[in-house]
């Protein structure tokens, strides 16, 4: 029994089950997407929150600037670059055997200065965060100062006698890590199986603790809780639940589209915007897809992705129960070379709140990710890690759905021609040489079987 129903009903009810666990591919479009201005209250969180938490990222900039030099040239911002991917596109409508209208564009979160990947810019809000409260209420900070001077012997022993950890699948903790261990803290990070070595090394040349265990990112997280709970002055980063977490995922849009209109690119009724989100946990593209519909309402259409071995998102929204479902409940290994994404259990947070405002789900093979990198590197010349090629499908996905998604939504053959795909590239800039030559040597090895 699974939640009080066996698998044959739970089948019967949900006829997408049967597919999601022989793990092919499949895509799901949500039918009870809603305006967003109505859908909006449902997160519990507003704009002034946004813009709170990039009034916050602003404070802090002379002080990232000085102890991380690479953001010297951004004055201290933690930004990433927008990129028209045009040969990617013509390379993709050449595999869907037919036109892509429209115009797709890569969102490069991989190369986010100090951690590599889209939770750069969440994990160090959280991080930032717990350190001005704890200099603001030791009198080491006062309203209007320089932050720069968190960079300070009494400020760094303060932080010292603190503890920051967090659970994570390898790139939410390096963000963690990475700037809790520089402004002080003791650090650790609970990671499971599924995490790179890479990463635990990267870490732990940073003085970072790294507490490594044999299961799944649900177990790392469950245990990090429970020992930080012991400790009273140990600040445990929650993926599962954090608002602060998600704030900062959010900053990300109203940068977007300062970029989009430098860009010339158009977002409005007539010019719809589509965003491809990788999802694990579901904590960044929540927040990304949050701060989104603020930025763009109606106009912007966001879809998670997700690998066939790991659909926790998709489960837990199509079925209405979110967290109270894994996909191992269902016989779903969560086994999969995209070990951000390696996730059985979703956010019940994100899931709820934006269970009115996604407009719709798809599962990407390991295979396919492979493959989707080497075309990547092979037309414009970018690599990423595995997990970051999940929202490459999207546009094809949305293109031939036969749901009446688009239909339902107005997204007529002329609005289509006008509209453009944003793939949210999550990470990828810090994988080592040997590491990223091995993933592409697998993705051309499976063009080529293809082409045979």
């Amino acid at each position: 029994m699974i939640e009080g129903m066996s698998l044959a009903d739970w089948c019967t009810r949900y006829p997408l089950i049967e597919t999601l666990m022989a793990l092919e591919e499949t895509s799901w479009f949500n039918p009870a997407i809603a305006p967003t201005a109505e859908a909006l209250a449902d997160v519990g969180l507003t704009a002034t929150d946004v813009d709170d938490a990039s009034a916050r990222l602003a404070r802090f900039a002379p002080y990232i600037a000085r102890v991380f030099p690479e953001t010297r040239t951004a004055a201290g911002l933690i930004e990433s670059p927008l990129v028209a991917a045009p040969r990617l596109q013509q390379a993709l409508a050449e595999r869907a055997g037919g036109p892509l209208p429209g115009a797709l564009w890569l969102k490069l979160d991989s190369h986010l200065p100090i951690a590599g990947s889209i939770k750069a810019r969440g994990g160090i809000h959280e991080v930032l965060k717990h350190a001005e409260d704890l200099a603001l209420s030791h009198g080491l900070l006062q309203a209007g100062d320089d932050y720069a001077q968190l960079d300070g012997e009494a400020e760094r022993a303060l932080f010292g006698q603190h503890r920051i950890a967090v659970g994570s699948t390898g790139n939410l903790g390096l963000s963690i890590g990475i700037m809790s261990a520089r402004l002080g803290f003791a650090t650790t990070v609970h990671m499971s199986a599924d995490a790179r070595q890479w990463k635990k090394d990267l870490l732990r040349a940073h003085g970072v603790e790294v507490v490594e265990y044999a299961a799944d990112y649900s177990v790392a997280v469950a245990e990090g809780r429970r020992r930080a709970e012991a400790d009273p002055r140990c600040h445990f980063v929650d993926d599962e639940h954090s608002t602060s977490l998600f704030l900062g995922y959010a900053v990300a849009a109203e940068r977007l589209k300062r970029q989009l209109d430098e860009a010339g690119v158009m977002v409005d009724a007539e010019h719809p915007l589509f965003v491809y989100l990788p999802c694990g946990v579901g904590g960044g593209p929540g927040g990304v897809a949050f701060g989104l519909k603020l930025a763009f309402g109606d106009a912007v259409h966001c879809l998670f992705a997700e690998p066939t071995h790991s659909p926790c998102m998709l489960l837990g929204v199509y079925t209405g129960r979110h967290d109270a479902l894994s996909v191992q409940d269902f016989g779903i290994d969560n086994h999969t070379a995209a070990d951000g994404l390696a996730v059985g259990r979703p956010s019940g947070f994100v899931g709820r709140a934006m269970q009115r405002l996604i407009d719709g789900y798809y599962t990407v093979s390991d295979e396919e990710l492979f493959r989707l990198l080497a075309l990547l590197e092979q037309h414009e010349g970018l690599r990423l890690e595995p997990s970051a090629l999940a929202g490459v499908p999207g546009m094809a996905r949305v293109l031939a759905e036969r749901q009446g998604y688009r239909d339902r939504l107005g997204l007529s053959g002329t609005r289509l021609a006008r509209a453009t795909h944003l793939v949210w590239a999550t990470g990828g800039s810090l994988v080592p040489d040997a590491e990223m030559d091995g993933y592409l040597a697998r993705g051309r090895r499976l063009l080529q079987a293809d082409a045979l």
